[in-house]
């Protein structure tokens, strides 16, 4: 409520549900060209090719809707703290658990068949809202408190926090990029990113702001990463998913 708070006096004029749309909720030139490209968005092929993987069945027969149903719109349960295995559990996590239930073996978080399969399940769950429970036990607290330490923790080089740029800073420019709000970071992804000229996780992107910082990033799905996802999404929470999307 704090968070949202500052955000609500930084930005009084951008209603909550708009922060779903990141940082074209706050720059109304970049806003346009956005909406522009959403008629005919760089990220259907994904979308496209996802729903092909999604219904080709394992070698067992079963498939992927064995696991998340006949339409895959399962993107707005995760991440959620198990209590069971005592982690944060992510869509990619899911999706691997999954296929280790029918034979088959993991795809690699990074590679591009899940992010594919995940930008599929995301455009089938467009309109769910981010409903993370508050953390009811002390292992979920802990995630949770772990995830908060990490996004306001300085590292690398520059000595730069997360919040450094998306709290502190968010709003204004940096070079010639305008900075986005906390809120809405976790709504739309994967994201079809110019700058990698394809369809990439949210874990990428985090492994990118750490490098762009001078810090040595994790490895995607590594539990700093996902305890970070868990703080952001329960950040978020009430916000629509409307991912994939498109960003600079």
């Amino acid at each position: 409520m704090a968070l949202r708070d500052y955000y609500a006096g930084r930005f009084p004029q951008i209603a909550l549900e708009d922060h779903r749309d990141g940082v074209y909720a706050i720059d109304a030139g970049a806003r346009e060209q956005w909406m522009e490209m959403e008629e005919f968005p760089p990220y259907e092929f994904a979308v496209d090719e996802g729903a092909e993987l999604f219904s080709t069945p394992f070698t067992s027969g079963a498939g992927y809707s064995d696991c998340f149903g006949d339409e895959g719109d399962v993107a707005g349960q995760f991440p959620h703290f198990s209590e069971e295995e005592a982690t944060v559990v992510t869509l990619p996590m899911a999706v691997n658990a999954c296929r280790d239930s029918h034979g088959e073996a993991p795809l690699a978080y990074e590679g591009a068949e899940m992010a594919r399969l995940t930008a599929y399940i995301a455009y089938a769950s467009r309109g769910q809202q981010i409903n993370v429970p508050e953390p009811a036990s002390a292992a979920a607290a802990a995630a949770y408190q772990a995830g908060k330490r990490f996004y306001a923790t300085r590292r690398g080089q520059l000595n730069f926090a997360c919040t450094s740029c998306h709290v502190q800073l968010a709003g204004n420019r940096l070079r010639a990029e305008r900075l986005s709000a906390s809120l809405g970071h976790v709504t739309h992804w994967p994201v079809y990113r110019f700058k990698w000229e394809d369809v990439g996780s949210l874990h990428k992107r985090f492994q990118e702001c750490n490098s762009q910082v001078g810090a040595e990033p994790f490895d995607e799905q590594s539990e700093p990463y996902r305890n970070l996802e868990y703080f952001l999404a329960y950040m978020s929470n009430g916000l629509e998913l409307n991912g994939p999307a498109t960003r600079k």
